[in-house]
């Protein structure tokens, strides 16, 4: 065991576990006031049930020895995780099962931003365990568990296949199989609390260098590299966007800024390891043009992903992922791209951002629609309307010193209270 690298990894592990609740108040902020427990618990739960899962079986799924497409069970319920080295690694194998389990809760919890204010709780909890085991531990193994994208050659340093191509493209069928806002096309949607989405966004930014550089999983040249890189992509991101806001506008918003932080963050993900630090600059700035049209296109649409998961985290994969193909070196510890004249990353690239959203899709798809035969999926319009946070937990956000009052009937299998619907002694916008 080398006693730097496994500090390293231990520090990057609970920056990558601070990146879970940092989403929460991300999240948090941009939903209306009567929205904000659920939103809240929504990335909260998945480090309990997500880490419960990841341990029984996930890990197992995503890194034993198995086949090119799935891993075995050598790992279930730890089998083997103990503190020996990991093979190939300078850390212990059990440190390495819970920085990875940290990549597992927070993809997991990224969905959730593209449902919020209607989806029942206990059909999300069964989604998000089903999710993690069914999509995201299988394309885990294919790009670093030694499965076929892996052999392949196929680049993602730290999670913009695995991590945000998923959970993009999850977002999108989860949002259309859920259905929009009963009031979605009639009402702006307008955050209440911008201060706390831009204390998310900073948080985020924090603890993206234990994800992005805690990836090299050694003190040395590459953490070096992913950490800086993670620096510089979202500066230019943000100026990007506000520059293209200034133009469409005529000023810079700060949910945009925000915004353009996590897009940033997102674009580099997969190429901090692989490009020079003009290279990320460049990735930063050119992954913020197709995410706000995205975001924009998104809002003339039927398509209710309500916190914007598909623009920023699916798109800014996708073009992260493609563009890693384009600005890799072998330089700066990546193979030739297409600048120095290599075509093959580039389409290497593109096989896996197709098969990574065409697994993901269908397997989100058949997720949630075994759960809408088994249950239902969302609340009711009125409770909606009322408050998630009332009908499903029976509390409010923000009390005006009075306390949480409320006292909920239990719920029916089908989401509404025996006897009574849920009210709020006060409504919120």
């Amino acid at each position: 065991m080398n006693p730097v690298d496994t500090l390293f990894v231990l520090v990057a592990t609970a920056l990558v576990l601070l990146m879970t609740p940092a989403l929460a108040l991300f999240y948090g902020g941009l939903v209306r006031a009567k929205s904000i427990l659920n939103t809240m618990m929504m990335s909260l739960v998945a480090a309990g049930l997500v880490g419960l899962v990841w341990a029984a079986v996930g890990y197992s799924l995503a890194f034993a020895p198995g086949s090119e497409f799935v891993g075995g069970l050598g790992h279930a319920l730890l089998a083997g995780v103990d503190l020996e080295l990991r093979s190939g690694k300078t850390i212990p194998h059990l440190l390495f099962f819970a920085y990875q389990g940290t990549f597992a809760i927070l993809t997991a919890a990224l969905i959730s931003g593209a449902i919020v204010e209607r989806m029942r709780f206990p059909a999300y909890l069964a989604f998000l365990a089903s999710w993690s085991l069914v999509v995201y531990a299988p394309v885990a193994h294919w790009v670093w568990g030694g499965g076929w994208m892996e052999r392949l050659g196929i680049l993602d340093f730290a999670g913009g296949t695995v991590v945000h191509i998923t959970a993009g493209t999850a977002a999108y069928v989860a949002a259309t199989m859920v259905g929009p806002r009963h009031d979605h096309g009639r009402q702006a949607y307008l955050p209440h609390n911008v201060p706390m989405m831009l204390t998310g966004a900073a948080l985020l930014w924090f603890g993206w260098i234990g994800f992005n550089g805690g990836s090299a999983l050694a003190v040395n040249g590459t953490a070096v590299q992913a950490t800086v890189n993670t620096i510089l992509a979202p500066i230019a991101a943000v100026v990007t966007w506000m520059a293209l806001e200034f133009r469409r506008l005529g000023r810079a918003t700060a949910v945009g800024a925000g915004t353009a932080i996590v897009v940033g963050l997102v674009g580099i993900t997969p190429a901090c390891g692989f490009v020079s630090p003009l290279g990320a600059f460049a990735i930063g700035a050119l992954a913020a043009i197709p995410c706000q049209l995205a975001i924009q296109w998104r809002a003339r649409t039927a398509l209710d992903d309500s916190l914007d998961v598909v623009g920023a985290h699916g798109t800014g994969g996708i073009v992260g992922a493609l563009l890693t193909g384009v600005f890799t070196t072998a330089a700066w510890g990546g193979p030739p791209g297409l600048l120095e004249g290599a075509v093959r990353p580039l389409l290497l690239q593109l096989l896996g951002v197709a098969a990574t959203i065409a697994w993901t899709a269908v397997a989100t798809w058949a997720i949630l629609l075994v759960l809408r035969a088994l249950t239902s999926l969302r609340i009711d319009p009125r409770d909606e309307a009322a408050g998630i946070d009332v009908h499903q937990h029976g509390e409010e956000g923000y009390s005006d010193g009075e306390g949480a009052i409320l006292v909920l009937a239990p719920l029916t299998s089908r989401g509404s209270p025996r006897g009574t619907t849920p009210r709020s002694t006060r409504r919120r916008a």
